[in-house]
């Protein structure tokens, strides 16, 4: 037993890497986490137990193989441990920055049902991956032989690039069209450095191109496009996500800095590139000396009120109408937005605004109280009469969801079947639409929904277009 590299959660206990000081973090746009030292790395992966039943696995979307990367991190084998775990995840240093593995992979480890914390799974996929880029072991698609095939992609978010690696790799032509002047979708425009720094996209971002995948940057797809589109290519894959955003029929929404959470962020992200921005730059978009209020609870919410504090607003607060155990975006979110300053106003929902001279000074706020119930098993929010108060603000962002665009009119597609939420009808796991040689996959079909389901959804949808399109899905790349 002595020579045993794994089943040490027992003497060791769980240690994730060094999280930077909230003070010093709160200041700029990068990562908090620190990365872990290779001892350090080979220890944290030596707590896991190897479970006969690896829940984290099942609990995992594309089903990676964690016990077994983890194992060969323990024992220093770590290009076997990127091969394996590159084999399942497109990207998987991506993953493991932006994950929610609190409610996925380490939130089923066993051991943490056991009560001794459970392995830092996400930590470790990061230095994984982090190692094999600086090593040179991720390298370009390379196909063993170039096909004819090709298939047009529509949108250069997660599940649209997932599919074009798969189908470069079995040699087909692949090309992406995207409304953006950047490829990456969410991961780009969406998601904060503070979370995910953009080099670590753009190398991906790179890396396909240098594969052979063609970008058609700052293509708007409309009517004609779509059908070019068609005609170009034997496939095609709607990978646009999904961008409408849920608003706020309220009296007072349409004031000036009443602002919608992904025109906040996309404008944040720009200027992270260095882009200039008009309406960051004349204030419209910058929290910088404002009293900001936040509304809602998601993982977008907790990316908006973080990015207001690291802009220099004087004071942020999130509005949330249910509590805290409630909430959808992550816990961990939660902590950090704390530390870094931010207030939480639980159990809390806008009624209005205030609003003086066009622009908006307050949010007028009802308090709740979670009352029977919902069809979904949540509770119910009920308003507490004579509990409102106005809570001021200068900057209110509205972070209320997504929802899919009209694309059968946006595309001139009627045979484009759509469901009563507006997403497209695809065929599970598959990616078929009712529209011969049209597949779609992501947020557009799931509605909005996380990163890595969305990889899950472009691969599986890749493998289903060789299928049809009568090409092995055997073929490896060199």
């Amino acid at each position: 037993m002595a020579n045993q590299p794994m089943l040490k959660f027992v003497t060791l206990p769980r240690d994730m890497p060094q999280k930077r000081d909230a003070e010093e973090r709160r200041t700029d746009f990068r990562e908090i986490y620190a990365e872990y030292a290779d001892q350090k790395a080979k220890e944290q992966a030596s707590r896991c137990s190897q479970c006969g039943v690896p829940y984290c696995q099942t609990h995992c979307p594309l089903h990676n193989n964690i016990p077994d990367w983890l194992k060969l991190t323990a024992e220093g084998r770590l290009r076997e441990a990127y091969e394996l775990s590159q084999a399942t995840n497109t990207f998987p240093e991506i993953c493991g920055r932006i994950c929610p593995q609190d409610r996925l992979c380490e939130g089923n480890c066993v051991i943490e049902q056991s009560g001794h914390g459970t392995v830092t799974i996400g930590s470790v996929e990061k230095y994984i991956t982090d190692t094999a880029w600086e090593e040179g072991w991720v390298q370009p698609v390379r196909p063993m032989r170039e096909r004819t095939e090709s298939v047009g992609i529509i949108g250069a978010g997660p599940g649209g690039l997932a599919a074009a690696e798969m189908l470069r790799r079995a040699g087909l032509q692949v090309t992406i069209y995207d409304r953006y002047d950047r490829a990456g979708g969410l991961l780009t425009y969406g998601i904060p450095g503070f979370k995910l720094e953009k080099d670590v996209v753009m190398r991906r971002i790179d890396q396909l191109e240098q594969g052979g995948v063609t970008f058609e940057m700052n293509c708007d797809v409309d009517a004609d496009i779509f059908t070019a589109i068609q005609a170009e290519h034997d496939a095609v894959i709607i990978a646009t996500g999904v961008y409408r955003s849920r608003d706020l029929d309220l009296p007072g929404a349409d004031a000036a800095g009443v602002v919608k959470a992904i025109d906040y962020l996309t404008a944040s992200n720009r200027k992270s590139f260095g882009d200039a921005v008009a309406d960051f730059d004349d204030g419209t978009l910058n929290a910088a000396g404002r009293r900001v209020v936040v509304i809602g609870g998601g993982d977008t919410a907790m990316d908006c009120v973080r990015t207001a504090i690291r802009q220099g607003a004087t004071s942020v607060k999130c509005l949330y109408r249910r509590d805290r155990a409630n909430m959808p975006g992550s816990q961990r979110e939660v902590q950090n937005a704390e530390e870094e300053g931010v207030v939480f106003e639980w159990l809390s929902a806008p009624k209005g605004f205030a609003v003086a001279g066009g622009a908006v000074t307050g949010v007028e706020v009802q308090k709740m109280r979670l009352g029977a119930p919902d069809a979904t098993g949540r509770q119910a929010p009920e308003v507490i009469e004579g509990a409102d108060y106005v809570e001021a603000a200068d900057l209110v962002i509205k972070a209320l969801g997504f929802e899919p665009e009209d694309l059968p009119t946006l595309f001139g597609q009627p045979d484009l079947k759509v469901t009563r939420w507006g997403t497209v009808k695809a065929e599970f796991t598959t990616g078929r639409t009712a529209m011969p040689g049209v597949y779609a996959v992501g947020d557009i079909v799931r509605g909005a929904s996380l990163v890595v389901w969305a990889i899950r959804d472009g691969r599986d949808c890749a493998e289903a277009v060789l299928a049809d399109l009568g090409v092995s899905t055997a073929i490896a790349a060199e």
